[in-house]
């Protein structure tokens, strides 16, 4: 009887999880579908998992191949952005598959790598006349400020002079209103138009629209020539930025909007991009990442016709929590069966939902994990998460039968005080340099619901009042470590530390040619120290981190995680003050400032973080630490 009663309690918590993820997960009308499935023209970089530029690791001319196979369905056109490492190989398989091509020379800061890119752009041009329509001779340069406008002219004269195709430059569409003398070399202007990277962030709602608005800017000032939207798009995962919220959905609607506002308007568009690309995680976070219509695997992130899932794998997660939830049914059956009817449902309730925040943890971490060691992060802090809801889940089982155990506080208290040190390294790593790095607020799911929903449970246990809640000494229970044994761990924690700082820092120089970019070993090794600071998917510096905190009074963790979101939330308000596109559009400095502020507080994305850290600040706060020590 009491078996059949517990099966029946764990069916009913699995049916309301999968009702609820069924419903956040219903197909969404995306908008009009795609005339015939197929986009004007794409983007494309054939780089997958493991290879990049930064490493000097290219595709091979089969990957190339299959890529270009799969696109001959999607597309008309592609675009490229070099036209050496294996991309000289682009045009005569796009003939193959009746592409048509944009070939791009890639200009950076090297006066002998953009003299060959410009050679051999000259070569492909006049070879393949019938696949290469239209040339693209640099893209952002000015941009990121590695050539001067009148250098930019010499390579763009260079190639002018040698071929017949059109000849243009790309970049943000201010900046052409920047650099009309470069503007007026051209024989089509390539403008990039995308508003989630807008100085003032948009809705998605309101993408379109700024779209037309900044076609138009530039339609006005140079009225001669043929305007190719060169680049425009929307990330499927990633930060937001005040409302520009990146999701799948998201991206279908945008790029269907788009497509509807081409065919009306005439415009000439390229979408930003074919697939995912992976190395861009080093430069612009998960964001950077997550433009590809479809994965780095190859597989289609969301149809340009028919609805759209924003997570078509919620049933497979909503198996593997099943799972879970049954294994820790397994473990605890003993204990659950002396239980209350209401108890028992309630275990099994906060069972399943520790379970969901873990599986989408680890599900969606490792999805935007690029390399060995952000994976090892992820199975790390994975690893934590388990272990801490476990204790949870057991020291849940301890109050429903008023038997608390010293050793389960105890776990729960150092394993909350490492989710602390990580809180802390990815809350610097964001107040530093913040714009790529995503909010990382699943990470601390399963303390922060773990510690709500025990504090929740324990307050209609035993409450009576607010103030009574709030005793967080029932989770935490009152054994600390011994002085010597928090010594010894604090230098383990430290020497730990150290030693994946140094692997980490291998990583980090074999992932890009420093020594090219910083000549000089001091430059290089400070540059380098300064992206193991920022990273935000690795380990070493939160390791150090925890190897101080649990050696001081927990109020001053509290404090600290506290004043790093104040130092979060106005370096987020200050960043918008100074983009350049914002200040013309906020003179002031008050109401420039106070609009990123608005666009700060209204982030969701950043507002569960800082609701994340306060809750784990809060319970380090109102902890009665009580010196009664664990040998």
């Amino acid at each position: 009887m009491k078996n059949s009663r517990l099966i029946l309690f764990l069916l009913i918590v699995v049916a309301v999880n999968g009702l609820f993820s069924w419903l956040t997960n219903l197909p969404q009308n995306a908008g009009p579908d795609v005339p015939d499935g197929k986009i004007s023209s794409f983007s494309y970089a054939p780089f997958r998992e493991g290879q990049s530029p930064l490493s000097r690791k290219f595709p091979r001319v089969d990957q190339i191949d299959e890529d270009l196979r799969l696109l001959a369905g999607e597309t008309y056109s592609i675009r490229t952005y070099s036209s050496m490492d294996g991309m000289e190989e682009v045009p005569g398989i796009a003939r193959k598959y009746g592409l048509k091509v944009i070939q791009g020379a890639w200009i950076g800061g090297t006066a002998k790598n953009n003299e060959a890119e410009v050679k051999q752009l000259i070569r492909l041009a006049n070879e393949y006349p019938d696949v290469i329509t239209r040339v693209i001779v640099g893209n952002e340069v000015l941009l990121r400020g590695e050539q001067k406008p009148n250098q930019l002219i010499h390579y763009i004269r260079q190639v002018k002079q040698a071929i017949k195709q059109p000849v243009s430059y790309a970049d943000v569409w201010s900046f052409y209103l920047r650099y009309p003398e470069v503007v007026q070399e051209l024989d089509y202007y390539t403008v990039h138009i995308l508003p989630y990277w807008e100085d003032e962030p948009l809705k998605i709602d309101e993408t379109t629209a700024r779209v037309e608005e900044n076609y138009s800017k530039i339609r006005d000032a140079f009225p001669a020539k043929p305007i190719l939207i060169g680049e425009t798009g929307w990330p499927s995962a990633g930060r937001q930025r005040g409302g520009a919220l990146p999701g799948v959905v998201n991206e279908a609607k945008f790029i269907r909007s788009l497509v509807q506002l081409a065919n009306k308007n005439g415009f000439d568009y390229n979408i930003v991009e074919a697939f995912n690309q992976p190395w861009k995680s080093k430069l612009e976070g998960v964001v950077g990442a997550n433009w590809g219509v479809y994965s780095a695997d190859r597989e289609r992130v969301f149809p340009l016709t028919g609805h759209v899932i924003d997570n078509p794998k919620w049933s497979k997660r909503l198996l593997f929590t099943s799972f879970l939830t049954l294994l820790v049914l397994g473990v605890c059956l003993k204990s659950v069966l002396e239980l209350t009817q209401l108890h028992q449902l309630v275990f099994l309730g906060f069972t399943q939902l520790l379970s969901a925040l873990l599986v989408n943890q680890m599900d969606n971490y490792w999805y935007t994990s690029y390399s060995l060691i952000e994976r090892f992060q992820v199975l790390f802090i994975g690893g934590l998460s388990l272990l801490l809801g476990a204790a949870i889940l057991q020291r849940t089982l301890e109050l429903f039968s008023d038997k608390l155990t010293q050793i389960t506080g105890l776990w729960i208290r150092y394993l909350v005080l490492a989710f602390v040190a990580v809180a802390l390294y990815k809350s610097q790593s964001l107040a530093m340099s913040g714009r790529y790095l995503s909010f990382p607020y699943p990470l601390t799911s399963v303390p922060v619901i773990g510690i709500i929903g025990f504090m929740l449970i324990r307050y209609f246990e035993k409450g009576h009042g607010l103030a009574t809640a709030l005793e967080f000494n029932d989770l935490f229970g009152s054994r600390v470590f011994s002085m010597g044994l928090t010594k010894a761990i604090s230098v383990a924690l430290a020497i730990l530390g150290v030693i994946l700082i140094g692997i980490e820092t291998v990583f980090v120089l074999q992932s890009a040619n420093y020594e090219t970019a910083y000549p000089n070993f001091f430059a290089r090794m400070y540059e380098v120290f300064l992206v193991t600071i920022n990273y935000n998917q690795l380990l070493g510096w939160a390791m150090l981190i925890g190897a101080l905190i649990i050696r001081i009074p927990l109020r001053i963790s509290a404090f600290v995680l506290a004043f790093m979101l104040v130092e979060i939330i106005l370096g987020e308000a200050y960043a918008f003050t100074t983009l350049h596109d914002f200040i013309d559009m906020y003179p002031g400095l008050f109401e420039r400032f106070w609009q990123g502020f608005y666009y700060t507080i209204t982030n969701t994305q950043l507002l569960l973080w800082v609701a994340s850290v306060l809750i784990l600040a809060v319970t380090l706060w109102d902890y009665e630490e009580q010196q009664l020590h664990s040998h």
